[in-house]
C-alpha cells in the first residue's frame, strides 16, 4: 500500500463518523506497521466500542510491547466484548518488555484489571512475576486470589509452595480447590497431612481434588484418608476416591471396592471395577463376573477389562509352593 493511502487510512480514524473509522481499522488490520502503533493505541479511547475492539486486535497482531500498558486499561473498559479482547491480547504478548508492566498493573486499583493481567502472565511464565504474584495470594477478591493460584502453577517456582498452601485455608473454596490442584506439582510426602486435610474439607469439590492429587502422589499414607472418602456424602468424591485407591497399594481397601459393585450408580460401579483391576484382586473375580449382565455397557466393559488384567497378574504369578 503506498504511504498517502496508509496516512489516509490512520487519518479516517479521527473521522466523525463511527463507521468510517471502524471500516479505516479494519483497512489498516492488513497493512498495519509499528509506524500505526501510536494512532491505534488512540483509538483505544474512541468513543465506539467496535472501534476500542478493532485496534486492540490490530495491536495484538502486531505484538508491540508499547500498547501493553494500554491495553491493561482496556480491561475495566465497561464493554464486556472489548475487555474480553483485551484479555485474550495480553496472552499473545511476549517478552521482557510485555511483563513488566503486567507486573507493575498486578497492584492496580480496579479489580478487572488485576483478574485480566494475571490471564497474561500466565502465558508469559515470566518468574520475575513471583514476588508480586505472591503477594496478590492476598488480595481481597476472591477471583483474583484465585487466578492468582493458578498463575503461579504455570510457574512452577518451588519458593511459592508455603505460600499456596497458606490458600488451602482460604475463606473461598474455589481458591482452596485450585490450591490443592497447584500444588500437585510438588506432590511429595511433605504434603500429605494438607492433602489428607483437604479430602475432609467442608467443600465437595475441594474433597474431589483432594483425591484426585492423593491418587497421583504414589504414597501409601494416602490410603487411610481415601478410604475414609469412601463414605462421602457425595458420589463424585467417593468415585475420585475409588479411582486412587485403584493407583495406590491399596489391597487393603479391596472389600470396600467390591462392596460398591452393586452401588446404585453405574459410576461407582464402573469406578470399582477399573481399581479392583488395577490392584490386580483375584478375590474379586466372583463380584466381577457377575457385572457381565450389568445395564450399563461401560460397567460391562470395565469388569471384563479388570478380569483379563486380573487373569494377566494371575498367570505371571509363580506357582503356589
Amino acid at each position: 500500500m503506498a504511504s498517502t493511502e496508509h496516512d489516509e487510512l490512520i487519518g479516517q480514524l479521527s473521522d466523525p463518523d463511527p463507521h468510517t473509522r471502524q471500516v479505516a481499522i479494519m483497512a489498516l488490520q492488513e497493512v498495519a506497521d509499528e509506524g500505526c502503533v501510536p494512532a491505534l493505541i488512540a483509538a483505544l479511547v474512541d468513543t465506539d466500542s467496535v472501534v476500542r475492539r478493532l485496534a486492540i486486535d490490530t495491536l495484538e497482531e502486531l505484538g508491540d510491547a508499547r500498547a501493553v500498558v494500554f491495553i491493561i486499561e482496556c480491561l475495566h473498559d465497561g464493554d464486556q466484548d472489548v475487555e474480553e479482547a483485551a484479555a485474550a491480547a495480553l496472552r499473545h504478548f511476549r517478552g521482557a518488555d510485555a511483563a513488566t508492566p503486567m507486573i507493575t498493573a498486578l497492584a492496580h486499583p480496579h479489580p478487572k484489571v488485576r483478574h485480566g493481567v494475571l490471564i497474561g502472565l500466565r502465558e508469559l511464565k515470566d518468574r520475575r512475576a513471583l514476588a508480586a504474584l505472591i503477594h496478590t495470594l492476598q488480595d481481597p477478591v476472591a477471583e483474583v486470589r484465585r487466578e492468582a493460584v493458578i498463575t503461579l502453577a504455570y510457574l512452577k517456582q518451588a519458593d511459592a509452595v508455603d505460600a499456596l498452601r497458606e490458600r488451602l485455608s482460604d475463606s473461598e473454596a474455589s481458591v482452596r480447590r485450585v490450591a490443592v490442584g497447584a500444588l500437585d506439582e510438588w506432590n511429595s510426602p511433605s504434603l500429605l497431612e494438607d492433602f489428607l486435610r483437604a479430602l475432609r474439607d467442608e467443600d465437595w469439590q475441594v474433597r474431589v481434588q483432594a483425591a484426585i492429587v492423593l491418587g497421583r502422589s504414589g504414597l501409601a499414607g494416602a490410603v487411610r484418608g481415601l478410604r475414609s472418602a469412601l463414605s462421602d456424602p457425595y458420589w463424585q468424591v467417593q468415585k475420585e476416591a475409588i479411582a486412587s485407591l485403584g493407583r495406590l497399594p491399596a489391597g487393603a481397601a479391596t472389600v470396600e471396592l467390591v462392596g460398591f459393585l452393586v452401588s446404585e450408580r453405574a459410576e461407582l460401579r464402573r469406578a470399582a471395577a477399573y481399581a479392583l483391576g488395577e490392584l490386580g484382586a483375584a478375590e474379586a473375580d466372583p463380584a466381577l463376573r457377575a457385572l457381565e449382565d450389568d445395564p450399563d455397557i461401560e460397567v460391562r466393559k470395565a469388569a471384563q477389562r479388570a478380569l483379563e488384567a486380573i487373569a494377566k497378574l494371575t498367570a505371571g504369578s509363580p506357582p503356589a509352593p
